[in-house]
């Protein structure tokens, strides 16, 4: 009898994903989607990365080493150096993408039954990576009411048992768009260090903060430099999602050892978008002004559109290019299908992404959806617009 291996029957759909044949029935019906579920900006890449790739002079593509091509470690490090993260090439190693950085931070540190704790909800794909590699993800929920902020340190202290390995932290944070505070990320660091665990510091939207304080990693923690693995991409920060480059990130020399073993199993990451990712280490930084300015416009359009909706709540994001709302209906995966199905506005209708996929804690989320302002501003006026009727027309509302 030809069966599924245990672990590909409970490998979990994308929350962000699943929707998709929904929508393009709906497309081939006709109706404009207002795709607010996944965070594909519209942002142009950067000049310099494409450029890298079209003016290269290669006559054989060959396979770039396992580690990553070494004049882009080197800017790498340059880069971080920039920021106050002080490493060399050594430190680094080049990824198919930060999903891959993640994979393998917890296969080279975790053993089976491990256990990671995670601040739900969190990016949906840690359940899949967790998955992967038999470790057991404990939750701590944080709350909409307080902006999903981190929990006061004693919670987390609470979920320590002998079988925790690490913390996984994605400051600013996806979904929840989130960015933690200083204070709270050095006593997370203290109580890493105080119980031996690593930190999985997961830092993609780094460029993306909407405060006057520059971003601040947990590589800037103090006396923390054997604990830290930091994930890292250029999907986001350059626009450049599918070249699928990433990179891990560390001071610890056994742990990056393991990780180049691990490395050398796949081969190597994508020599062309290495090229690019190494061109656009060239991005000037008013390219990074431009796009901050666009995205916390967006924000502000999103959230001023939401805060006129009867029932819906949503914090005000301070980071990334997300925001978590609430909203007045009985099942927000339902509704997310409804929207698809049923409903249309004006031959339009909106994609959001349900958020009961982004909790590790069943039961949670069920009324809550992601959604990314990664669309101009007209249009996501019209998705809002879209939004704002299906909410009074949906028939499982749950304000009469």
């Amino acid at each position: 009898m030809l069966t599924l291996s245990k672990k590909a029957q409970l490998m979990p759909a994308s929350p962000i994903r699943k929707l998709v044949p929904y929508a393009d029935a709906a497309k081939k019906r006709g109706i404009k989607v207002y795709h607010l579920n996944i965070g594909q900006p519209d942002i142009a890449s950067p000049k310099e990365a494409l450029d890298a790739v079209k003016n290269n002079t290669l006559k054989l593509v060959e396979y770039p080493n396992s580690a990553g091509i070494l004049t882009f470690r080197q800017g790498l490090a340059k880069y971080y150096k920039g920021i106050g993260i002080d490493v060399d090439e050594t430190n680094i190693n080049i990824t198919n993408g930060g999903s891959e950085a993640l994979q393998i931070a917890l296969a080279v540190t975790c053993n089976p039954d491990d256990e990671v704790i995670v601040f739900e909800p969190f990016y949906t794909n840690y359940n899949s990576f967790a998955l992967q590699n038999d470790v057991v993800l404990k939750p701590i929920t944080t709350k909409i009411e307080n902006g999903f902020a981190l929990p006061p340190m004693s919670e987390v202290e609470k979920k320590i048992t002998p079988k925790t390995k690490g913390i996984i932290i994605c400051n600013p944070g996806n979904p929840t768009g989130c960015l933690y505070t200083k204070e709270a990320l050095i006593e997370l660091g203290n109580i890493a260090k105080k119980h031996g665990l690593f930190i999985y510091s997961d830092e993609v939207y780094r460029e993306f903060c909407y405060t006057d304080e520059p971003h601040f990693s947990c590589m800037h923690i103090p006396g923390l430099e054997e604990n830290v693995i930091l994930l890292d991409s250029v999907s986001k920060r350059y626009s450049l999602c599918g070249v699928r480059i990433g990179f891990i990130v560390s001071k610890n020399k056994e742990v990056m050892n393991a990780v180049l073993r691990y490395a050398q199993a796949r081969l190597c990451s994508p020599a062309y978008g290495q090229i690019a990712g190494e061109g656009a280490l060239d991005t000037p930084k008013e390219y990074f002004k431009a796009v901050r300015d666009e995205y916390i416009h967006r924000r502000d359009v999103l959230i001023e559109g939401l805060s006129k909706m009867e029932g819906v709540i949503c914090p005000n994001p301070m980071g990334a290019f997300y925001a978590v709302a609430q909203l007045p209906v009985d099942d927000s995966d339902k509704f997310a299908k409804w929207l698809l199905e049923e409903f249309e506005y004006e031959k339009q209708t909106v994609m959001v992404a349900p958020l009961a996929g982004f909790y590790a804690t069943k039961g949670l989320g069920t009324n809550q959806v992601r959604i990314a302002y990664v669309l101009k501003e007209e249009d996501l006026k019209g998705a809002l617009k879209c939004l704002e009727i299906a909410l009074k027309q949906y028939p499982g509302r749950t304000i009469k």
